[in-house]
């Protein structure tokens, strides 16, 4: 059961939790599914991730993957936003079970293992959207290069130490700004996108709610590729980090490769249902980082 208390730092409300189902905040804001945060060293803890979610700016911290600490955040944050964004709401142990019991290779226990503690965040579904799209024949550094520039210029600001953060920008800001000034932001071929992206979710072509509500993963699929630049790979990232759909599996290099080279005779991720982005994630994980070392 969860050990939580409240405490101070530096005169920054924090809350510490121990205890904390399994969760490793290196691997889970390393792997390519959040462009809003990077590592930090304020508080003195072994790991630390600073950055922008649900229009607030907080830092995570941990010295063991059984603990948690969140700066600038109180207890009934944790409880209503924080343990919901962090996915420590859900049971991976039985997750991690199911897999290995549809998918019995070695090489996905393999992968399970390396990658144990990655957890879906529970990212904000506009946010996403633009972010998978800015995501395109792109590399991390750029994408969060991109996405700064975005908020800095459109989204709110937020005080933080002395320093000034910035908010994703709601979706009818964004949408008052042109191509024109969106290419300036040194996105390329992608501004058109996401004045598309603005116009389609604006007008009901494409809108939120309905990806949110309806239960039909293929007829989320194909809602969201109505918006230019949005294709199967864009459509599942955006749909896995930003609407919950868990049964998204995103196929690109990394994971391409991996099938290609340890499931010659395919991978069912149908079969998973909705742990297949999460088996996605472990896969994705264990190709990028262990097959490079």
């Amino acid at each position: 059961m969860e050990k939580i208390k409240e405490f101070t730092a530096n005169g920054i409300s924090a809350v510490h939790i121990e205890h904390t189902p399994k969760i490793s905040l290196f691997k889970t804001f390393d792997c390519g599914q959040c462009f809003r945060f990077e590592p930090l060293s304020l508080f003195g803890n072994k790991f630390e991730f600073g950055g922008v979610a649900h229009g607030r700016y907080v830092v995570f911290a941990q010295n063991h993957e059984n603990e948690l600490i969140i700066y600038n955040s109180t207890l009934d944050d944790y409880l209503t936003i924080w343990k919901k964004y962090l996915c420590l709401d859900v049971d991976y142990d039985k997750i991690n079970s199911d897999i290995t019991s549809t998918i019995t290779s070695p090489h996905m226990k393999e992968a399970i293992e390396y990658g144990s503690g990655i957890r879906i965040l529970a990212q904000g579904p506009w946010e996403c959207i633009i972010s998978f799209i800015i995501s395109q024949n792109n590399n991390i550094p750029r994408i969060k290069k991109i996405v700064s520039a975005i908020c800095e210029k459109y989204g709110k600001p937020i005080s933080f130490m002395n320093k000034t953060y910035y908010a994703f920008p709601e979706l009818d800001e964004l949408a008052k700004a042109s191509v024109e000034e969106l290419f300036e932001l040194k996105m390329g071929f992608r501004a058109k996108y996401i004045r598309d992206a603005c116009d389609k979710l604006i007008s009901g072509d494409a809108k939120i709610e309905y990806l949110m509500n309806e239960p039909d993963f293929e007829s989320c699929v194909s809602h969201l590729c109505q918006i230019k630049g949005i294709g199967l790979k864009v459509a599942s990232c955006a749909l896995l980090f930003g609407f919950g759909k868990t049964e998204a599996f995103p196929i690109d290099v990394h994971i391409k490769r991996t099938l290609d080279k340890y499931f010659p005779e395919g991978f069912d991720y149908i079969a998973l249902g909705k742990n297949a982005g999460i088996a996605q994630q472990y896969l994705f994980y264990h190709e990028k980082y262990k097959q490079s070392t």
